[in-house]
């Protein structure tokens, strides 16, 4: 005989302490994937409400337990495309966190928000927790548009941003990464379909330009939100040492960088942009250290999400999920669920 389908049933009281996102406790020996079911909807209006929310004593411990929990409170788990650092693959759609070194902060940003398919939802579930540090920090992206000078805002709305990016096998993704295959002509096919300018250079690498709205409207409550990654993929979020040794290495050419961004007209961005980003999102950055079997929940375009530096063994499993797409004029995007 199929089982039922669990039946919905009321969340328990989320703790809204200051300085933290959201705090949904469970009662420990809980079967994790059944109370995903029973808890999705419950937990969807949390999220419409707050922008995120942490589940706290659900006990995940393994990737394939954390996948069946991510299927259950998603519609649609995405395959990630145009990756900027390779990730392990579990099972479709579910992945390991980003490679990036632990010393190294990876600021505020939304997940994938220089594609044109991007994913509305983030999870992300807590296998081992580093002995330091290494907290996902969670930012609320209405709010930061509304600090951020006007001027500002002003100009990125009119112009949008511009990601750069050089492919090669030394330094970030591979071609291969990036795009699922090594073939020139299905990633040509890919970058026309997806409104990225490319070019081969001599040596094999491969160029591209893509320029994209940095302000979006949320598909839900129609609220704008800034929204892009001028911040985390720019030159001047690299360490010192890290951005002087690869602009030397290619000869003084920024565009020859893995990736860096630029004002939509193709004007540079100053090192002080990048840090007056930086310092609105701290701002408004709330944060909880993870505990093993953690799960968070995060809307990626009403909030940003950080990882801060650890030391120790840290294992962070990620889903991309339920799928948004852009319509419209390259700087004055709509954006609907797919």
């Amino acid at each position: 005989m199929p089982q039922s389908a669990p039946t919905p049933v009321p969340i328990p009281a989320t703790d809204l302490s200051p300085g933290r996102p959201p705090l949904l406790s469970v009662s420990p020996g809980a079967d994790p994937v059944r109370w995903a079911a029973g808890h999705r909807d419950a937990l969807r209006a949390v999220i419409a409400e707050h922008g995120a929310v942490l589940v706290r004593g659900l006990g995940l411990r393994d990737p394939d337990r954390v996948g069946a929990v991510f299927r259950q409170l998603t519609d649609t788990l995405m395959t990630e495309r145009e990756v900027f650092a390779p990730r392990r693959t579990y099972a479709n759609g579910v992945y390991s966190s980003t490679a990036w070194p632990p010393n190294q902060p990876m600021c505020m940003h939304h997940e994938s928000s220089y594609t044109l398919e991007f994913p509305g939802l983030m999870l992300f579930a807590c296998l081992r927790a580093a002995e330091e540090g290494g907290a996902t920090g969670v930012a609320d992206a209405e709010a930061v548009l509304a600090a951020l000078p006007p001027e500002l805002t002003k100009r990125f709305e009119r112009d949008g941003w511009l990601l750069t990016r050089s492919y090669s096998d030394e330094i970030g993704a591979s071609i291969g990464e990036a795009f699922g295959t090594d073939d020139r002509t299905v990633v040509e096919a890919y970058c026309r379909a997806h409104a990225i300018d490319f070019a081969w250079r001599p040596d094999g690498s491969l160029h591209t330009r893509q320029r994209r709205s940095a302000v979006l409207r949320h598909p839900v409550t129609g609220r704008r939100c800034w929204f892009n990654q001028i911040a985390f993929l720019s030159e001047w979020t690299m360490d010192p040492e890290v951005r002087e040794y690869l602009v030397d290495m290619y000869g003084g050419d920024v565009d020859r960088l893995p990736f860096t961004t630029r004002y939509g007209d193709g004007d540079p961005i100053g090192e002080d942009v990048v840090q007056t980003l930086n310092e609105v999102y701290e701002a408004h950055t709330v944060r909880e250290p993870w505990r093993p079997g953690d799960l968070l929940l995060v809307d990626n375009i009403r909030s940003a999400h950080s990882r801060e530096p650890f030391e120790g063994a840290r294992e962070v499993v990620v889903g991309l999920a339920d799928p948004v797409r852009r319509t419209g004029r390259d700087t004055k995007d709509e954006v609907h669920f797919v």
